[in-house]
C-alpha cells in the first residue's frame, strides 16, 4: 500500500497529558493482568541460556505494557532461576516515538528495568501487521489499545470523524472490510511467531451485541467542536473531511472469523474470548464530587492524548503545520465545556482476547 495510507497510532504531545490520559485506558487494564499473568504461568519455558522472549505490540511509549510486563516477569521468575534472561521486545509502527519509549522504561518506577536485572528491553519500528519477529520466536504476547487502529484509511467519512456514527453504508462497509482484513492479518503473523504452546493476550475495542462501539459524547462533542474550528476559519472543509479516526471496534464474531470453521488458524486457538464495559472512571469521579469542570477536562485530555496527533494529521502541513498547537489547545478548550455542559456516562465496550499457539502433540 503506499506510504500516505499509513496509519500511524498516535503518539502523546507530551507525556503528561499521556499519563492524565492513559488513566482511562487502564479502565480494563486489572482483568487483562490477570489474563496475562495466567498466560506467563502456562507457557513452556526455554532452557538457559535461550531467553524468554517477551513481545509487546504496538507500544507507543510503554505506559501501557510496564505493569503487565513486570507482573508476567513476577511469574515467570517463580519457574525458573533468577539468571535466566529475558527478553522484552516492543513493537510500533517506524514513526513511533521510541525515544519516549526508551525514557518510560528508564525512568519510570513501574519499569520492569528497575526491578530485574536479567531483563533486557529492545523496540522493532514496523507494522504489526506484517511479520516482524522470526519464527517461533515469540513466548510471550502483549497487546493493549492497539489493533482498534487500522492499518490504513479505506475511505473519508464524509458525515462524521468516526465511521460507527456515519450514514453512509458504503464508507461502513469498506471499514467493516479493512478491520476484517487487519485482524486476519495480525493474528496470521501472530501465529507464525509464536512458540508453540506461546500465548497472546490482547486487550482492545469491542463492539456489543446491538453493534455499539461506545464513546459516543465524546465523538459528539468532539465532532461539534471540530466544526466550530472551521467556522472560525482555523481549519478548512477539505481538512476537516480528512479528519477520520481510523479506529475500529470488534464484535465476538468479528474475533472468531478467521478460526472457522474449526476453531483454528495458523496453529492459534482462542482460549479466552470476553467483551465487557470498561468504567468511566471519570463518570465515577464526577458521582462523587459532582464537579462537571475536572469531569470535562479528563475526557478532554484523554481526547488529547489518544487521537489529537491523528486529527492533526489531516492538517495541510501535518504535525508541522504552524496551526497545530493552536488547534490542539483550542480544541481540547472547546471539548472540555460541551463535555462539563452536560456529563454523561460514556459506554466503553471493550475485548480481551487470549490466542494459544497449540502444543506440538506428544
Amino acid at each position: 500500500m503506499p506510504e500516505s495510507s499509513i496509519v500511524v497510532r498516535p503518539e502523546p504531545m507530551d507525556s503528561g497529558k499521556y499519563t492524565a490520559g492513559s488513566r482511562l485506558q487502564a479502565a480494563g487494564l486489572q482483568p487483562a493482568i490477570k489474563l496475562f499473568e495466567d498466560a506467563a504461568g502456562a507457557v513452556p519455558m526455554p532452557r538457559a541460556p535461550q531467553p524468554l522472549v517477551i513481545a509487546d505490540y504496538g507500544a507507543s511509549t510503554g505506559h501501557n505494557s510496564l505493569l503487565p510486563i513486570c507482573s508476567a516477569i513476577e511469574v515467570l521468575r517463580k519457574r525458573t532461576r533468577m539468571d535466566h534472561s529475558t527478553l522484552v521486545v516492543h513493537t510500533d509502527v517506524p514513526d513511533n516515538d521510541f525515544t519516549k519509549l526508551f525514557r518510560t522504561l528508564a525512568e519510570d518506577p513501574d519499569s520492569y528495568l528497575s526491578k530485574d536485572a536479567n531483563t533486557f528491553a529492545s523496540a522493532i519500528g514496523r507494522s504489526f501487521y506484517s511479520q516482524i519477529m522470526p519464527s517461533s520466536s515469540v513466548h510471550l504476547g502483549w497487546s493493549s489499545w492497539a489493533v482498534q487502529w487500522l492499518s490504513r484509511v479505506p475511505a473519508p467519512v464524509p458525515d462524521h470523524i468516526h465511521v460507527a456514527y456515519s450514514r453512509d453504508a458504503g464508507v461502513r462497509a469498506a471499514y467493516a472490510r479493512q478491520a476484517a482484513h487487519d485482524w486476519h492479518e495480525f493474528i496470521a503473523f501472530r501465529g507464525r511467531e509464536l512458540r508453540r504452546g506461546g500465548r497472546l493476550v490482547v486487550m482492545t475495542m469491542g463492539v456489543t451485541d446491538d453493534g455499539e462501539i461506545g464513546h459516543r459524547p465524546a465523538l459528539t462533542a468532539l465532532l461539534d467542536a471540530i466544526d466550530e474550528l472551521a467556522s472560525a476559519g482555523l481549519v478548512t472543509a477539505d481538512e476537516v473531511l480528512r479528519m477520520g479516526l481510523p479506529i475500529v471496534g470488534r464484535s465476538e464474531s468479528d474475533f472468531c472469523a478467521p478460526f472457522a470453521p474449526k476453531g483454528r488458524f495458523e496453529q492459534l486457538e482462542i482460549e479466552h474470548l470476553e467483551i465487557f464495559d470498561a468504567e468511566d472512571r471519570y463518570w465515577d469521579q464526577y458521582r462523587v464530587d459532582g464537579n462537571a469542570e475536572a469531569f470535562g477536562a479528563q475526557w478532554a485530555a484523554f481526547c488529547r492524548a489518544a487521537v489529537f496527533p491523528t486529527l492533526i494529521t489531516a492538517l495541510e502541513g501535518g504535525a508541522a503545520d504552524p496551526r497545530a498547537a493552536e488547534f490542539a489547545d483550542r480544541l481540547e478548550r472547546g471539548l472540555a465545556v460541551r463535555l462539563a455542559a452536560a456529563p454523561e456516562q460514556t459506554h466503553i465496550p471493550m475485548a480481551h482476547v487470549v490466542l494459544l499457539k497449540r502444543p506440538k502433540v506428544a
